[in-house]
């Protein structure tokens, strides 16, 4: 397969972008600002990397990754739309809904000394038998020194519609036994793992398998004592967080996480995991701030 030279999208005195490819020919962009490095893939309209300048990549991607149509990309932020997890009314729809896999438009670039911001967008009409409804999808993706992500859902058709979502992000880490989310301790939970909704308690650290969603939208800080850092993510118009790391065992059977890469990442998702409403003719937004700290002693 032929690949596609680097084609130049944006330039000016802040920030260079450009559209690239991924493995069998999907398209990315590349970018280059004064305060950071990252790179989008267009299928999923999916963050893949964000490292501002001294600090490590702060989003995790595996070196297994499927970079395949009808596959979703493991790692980044994949998007959760227009609903998370399994369909409450199907259990042959597929996991997260169908935006994670459909190919984004470039709309908008534009950068000055602060930041780059590319604006994608998703639309279309009865995309899926479980939400027949024309819709349209715009994100804007800001990066800089800090990173804010928005995705804002606009229903079309005639009809209300439901939906529910995520901000699927994976965060690298030394290990996730070297991490702390303190503020999750003070929220219940439901363990899905066990079924049981749980009253606050004390987790420990971030090592699997833990799959849990708590009922809090606080601002969340991942302290990571290894590398230093505090990865902080607060997010609006979300319910829920969603904290996952699959464990050892249940990761040996993922075929997209590479060997010991569950070792190497957790998920703090802003999440709406139970139905809102997305009234006809209307819109609605969700979007997260992630902000790194280095810590000092």
């Amino acid at each position: 397969m032929s690949v596609l030279l680097p084609q130049e999208l944006f330039n000016n005195a802040f920030a260079q972008v450009h559209q690239t490819s991924l493995p069998n020919g999907l398209a990315s962009l590349t970018i280059e600002h004064a305060r950071c490095q990252a790179k989008v893939s267009l299928y999923g309209g999916q963050v893949l990397s964000w490292k501002p300048n001294g600090h490590r990549d702060i989003f995790w991607l595996s070196d297994t990754a499927i970079f395949e149509q009808g596959k979703a990309i493991r790692g980044g932020i994949p998007l959760c739309w227009p609903w998370f997890g399994a369909h409450p009314d199907s259990n042959t729809a597929g996991n997260h809904g169908f935006a994670r896999g459909q190919t984004w438009q470039v709309c908008d670039i534009s950068s000055n000394e602060s930041s780059v911001d590319i604006t994608l967008s998703l639309q279309g009409n009865n995309m899926h038998s479980l939400f027949p409804y024309a819709f349209k999808l715009t994100q804007v993706l800001s990066f800089g020194a800090s990173f804010k992500q928005s995705l804002t859902m606009v229903n079309l058709s005639e009809q209300d519609a439901h939906y529910t979502g995520a901000l699927h992000s994976y965060f690298s880490v030394s290990n996730p036994e070297n991490i702390t989310v303190s503020k999750l301790d003070e929220a219940p939970f439901d363990d899905k793992l066990t079924g049981e909704h749980c009253a606050p308690q004390p987790l420990l650290n971030g090592v699997g398998p833990v799959d849990r969603v708590y009922y809090s939208d606080q601002k969340m800080q991942i302290v990571d004592t290894q590398w230093q850092r505090t990865i902080e993510v607060s997010a609006d118009n979300t319910q829920q967080w969603v904290f996952w790391n699959p464990g050892i065992a249940i990761a040996n059977g993922m075929a997209d996480i590479h060997e010991a890469g569950e070792q190497e990442f957790v998920c703090l998702e802003a999440a709406n995991t139970q139905q809102q409403l997305l009234a006809r003719g209307k819109a609605v937004t969700v979007s997260q701030v992630i902000k790194v700290i280095a810590n000092t002693e």
